[in-house]
């Protein structure tokens, strides 16, 4: 047995498992911050214009992560908006992220990284659906062409 065949077909399946837990942890968050539920202590629909704007941008962004759809746009603006939550929420109460709570901040933002440069995976809509499908197709050597 091959193993490098082997981890060359499940890389597509594990990508895309990869990116359907992230994307589905991280829609809930947004639920628990907009629509209430699962229900957690400060979160839910009265709550603050921060909130709002954090619970939309992870739930519209987590949808958007679980199905698939501008996988890498939306996974690089995510991986900046924890990075920029790192940095305003977490960094400034300890230099250490164990101490400031910050480690989901920062293993969201590197997961999100990973996903804008090695695409969605298997089972995504950017396969079936993209805006830029017909203009930018993967070369031979791996690089985008147009």
């Amino acid at each position: 047995m091959d193993l490098a065949a082997v981890r060359a077909s499940a890389t597509p399946y594990a990508l895309a498992l990869l990116r359907l837990t992230t994307g589905l942890l991280f829609f809930e968050h947004g639920s628990a911050k907009l629509l209430g539920f699962p229900a957690t202590p400060g979160f839910g629909p009265e709550s603050h214009a921060m909130l709002a704007f954090t619970g939309t941008m992870e739930l519209v962004g987590g949808a958007l992560i679980v199905v698939g759809l501008l996988t890498g746009l939306v996974a690089f603006v995510l991986s900046g908006y924890m990075a920029f939550a790192y940095f305003m929420a977490h960094a400034p109460q300890s230099f250490f992220p164990l101490l400031n709570h910050g480690e989901p901040a920062i293993l969201y933002s590197f997961v999100f990284l990973f996903l804008a440069a090695a695409g969605p995976g298997a089972w995504a809509l950017d396969a079936v659906w993209t805006p830029f499908r017909a203009r930018f197709r993967p070369s031979k050597a791996g690089g985008a062409t147009r």
